[in-house]
């Protein structure tokens, strides 16, 4: 199951909200001001993100700048307590399943998160009408399919 990390004011989790639920994908949806992080959370979050704290850490934040703050020189328990304590610091929204992992809204990567069978449907529509890309559409069709 997706999991969406949100805020209330967040203008980008509102557009990832209604993208899953458009295109019916089941998800649970954590609140970070009303729901607090836990460390297993973040632990789930920088297993899947490419460049760990780095991905999920907004270094523009208010806390961080009117802190003053040094992220860098903190460890790494150190910095899960902080961002534990002060949620705002990370970007959002986070969305994340077993094997996928985005931060921020992006029209073209969310879809990722789409049911396979969709995904095969919009495949079969795409090539059926416009056959330009059928080749292209003909390779993920074959990476799409059910393994055997």
């Amino acid at each position: 199951m997706v999991t969406i990390y949100t805020t209330n004011s967040c203008a980008s989790c509102k557009k990832a909200i209604k993208w899953l639920q458009d295109n019916k994908v089941e998800f649970k949806e954590i609140n970070m001001f009303k729901q607090p992080l836990s460390r297993e959370d973040l632990v789930k979050m920088l297993e899947n993100s490419e460049n760990g704290f780095e991905d999920i850490i907004s270094t523009r934040s208010k806390v961080i700048i009117e802190s003053g703050v040094d992220i860098e020189s903190m460890k790494f328990n150190e910095l899960v307590d902080f961002i534990i304590q002060n949620p705002s610091v990370l970007r959002r929204p986070i969305i994340i399943d077993d094997n996928k992992f985005q931060v921020g809204y992006d029209d073209d990567e969310i879809t990722t998160f789409s049911p396979a069978e969709l995904r095969r449907q919009i495949v079969d529509a795409v090539c059926k009408d416009d056959d330009s890309h059928c080749e292209y559409i003909n390779t993920l069709k074959e990476q799409l399919a059910p393994k055997r």
